[in-house]
């Protein structure tokens, strides 16, 4: 084990994009890693290679039911819970409105009182989708955002800014130590076909020879961070000990046109898809971009993937994986303003 570590930690949302790198690293670093999943959207074959793990376990529950009997047991002691738990694409997390909106609140409060009880530093995953649409240009985590509380992506973007408030909530009335990620774009092995972003989206419609949907004129901006260095990011922030300012934006400040996104994939897949325009969906922010100043100055980090490198390993992971999925990205392509080639 590195360092001899010999932490337990819990992921809720474990089989998940994020969650399956990030236990990977946790068990690089020598930890117990406890994963949580329901599987609406995560996916078993994320983590079939821990199967044989002796430190990786798998519990298929939802978190805004009571936590399993054999995680409340005294006999596992917890010392991390990095709650990844929630559906994080347009057409997965308003699927079921509702269900989001509660894994948000409803599961965000029951792991905090679990980090409460046993003693454990508590990580929460929020979203650059709390700034909404922004009117402040790059977000900085001081920005209090532009969120339509009523709209079609309210049960997400709200339910991510309750789960901050119930977070330091906690930590002003001492009864958790938390850490609290705002994500940016990211992407990367393991993301699925079928989750309507726009890396996934432009790389599996590239490959299938099928015309690349972009919603609007393509102006609006993304800024795409790789998996590998959002982890990195995560476990940084998790074992930052001194005292803790608030949120933390994390994500690469690369800022481009989604527009410019489908061209290089097309010059990189060698790809004879057209790209076709539709109307910009409701509520499709039009310009993303995250400060980073924060976690340079307290965590030392930044991204170091370059762009073409993460989408190379991007595409050769889907082109390697995902051909059957390929077909699940064209149905979810015709299902209107629901996914957008210009979304998270």
């Amino acid at each position: 084990m590195k360092n001899g570590n010999s932490k337990h930690v819990l992921v809720a949302g474990g089989a998940g994009f994020l969650g399956s790198h990030l236990c990977d690293a946790l068990l690089s670093e020598g930890a117990h890693v406890i994963a949580l999943d329901n599987f609406q959207t995560g996916r078993k074959q994320n983590i079939r290679h821990l199967e044989r793990e002796p430190r990786f376990d798998i519990i298929d529950s939802d978190v805004i039911k009571p936590l399993p009997a054999r995680l409340r047991s005294k006999r596992v002691k917890i010392d991390e819970i990095f709650n990844l738990a929630c559906a994080a694409s347009p057409p997965h997390y308003q699927a079921d409105p509702e269900h989001t909106m509660l894994t948000s609140v409803v599961g965000t409060h029951s792991l905090l009182t679990f980090a409460e009880a046993t003693g454990a530093r508590f990580f929460l995953a929020s979203t650059s989708e709390i700034y909404g649409d922004p009117e402040v240009h790059p977000q900085t985590e001081s920005y209090w955002g532009n969120v339509n509380p009523t709209g079609p992506r309210a049960c997400y973007d709200e339910g991510k800014r309750a789960a901050e408030t119930l977070t330091f909530d906690f930590d002003r009335s001492r009864r958790a130590d938390v850490r609290v990620a705002r994500i940016f774009n990211t992407y990367g092995p393991r993301m699925r076909a079928d989750d309507g972003r726009v890396v996934s989206n432009v790389i599996c419609q590239a490959l299938a020879g099928d015309d690349i949907t972009v919603y609007g004129d393509g102006s609006q901006t993304r800024s795409f961070c790789y998996v590998s260095d959002l982890v990195d990011g995560f476990m940084r922030l998790m074992a930052y000990d001194e005292s803790f300012p608030g949120a933390v934006n994390l994500g690469n400040p690369l800022e481009l046109t989604v527009g410019d996104l489908a061209e290089k994939v097309l010059a990189m897949t060698g790809s004879s898809s057209r790209i076709v325009t539709r109307p910009l969906p409701v509520d499709d922010p039009r310009r993303r971009r995250p400060d980073i100043s924060l976690a340079k100055k307290l965590l030392g980090w930044a991204p170091r993937t370059s762009l073409d490198a993460g989408l190379k390993a991007t595409i050769a992971w889907f082109a390697e994986n995902q051909s059957d999925d390929n077909k699940a990205t064209r149905n979810v392509a015709t299902l209107g303003g629901a996914v957008s080639a210009g979304r998270v």
